[in-house]
């Protein structure tokens, strides 16, 4: 059974920056696309960021286009969100996810982590 555990998040004020890791158990970290995810209240989880297998390849929202970045370290099956200049609309519980594919698609992806919460103040 895969796990995914997400660890990073905060309150930081608009401007500022956090970085979301995802710690994966199992062997089979580094074969499968990964992916971010978010949930602000009242709203339906949404895509953030993918990254291919190994890591080549990556796709972003295109609201966060430009300040964030996804990254992964198959040694250590740990996934990384880098998030700069951060927006009180970037408040939210934030997934990270398993994926069949690179897709920014929930259906694509069938491990979740719990969530961690990012707080932007303004």
């Amino acid at each position: 059974q895969v796990q995914l555990v997400e660890s990073g998040g905060g309150l930081v004020q608009a401007g500022g920056s956090l970085r979301l890791s995802c710690a994966a158990s199992g062997r089979t970290f580094g074969i499968f696309a990964m992916g971010w995810f978010r949930q602000a209240p009242g709203k339906e989880r949404e895509f953030v960021a993918a990254i291919s297998w190994s890591g080549e390849n990556a796709y972003y929202a295109d609201s966060v286009k430009g300040r964030f970045t996804i990254s992964r370290d198959n040694a250590k099956n740990t996934l990384y969100l880098q998030m700069n200049s951060l927006k009180p609309e970037d408040t939210a519980l934030y997934y990270c996810a398993r994926g069949t594919s690179m897709r920014p698609d929930r259906a694509e992806y069938n491990y979740w982590g719990q969530g961690t919460q990012v707080t932007v103040s303004s």
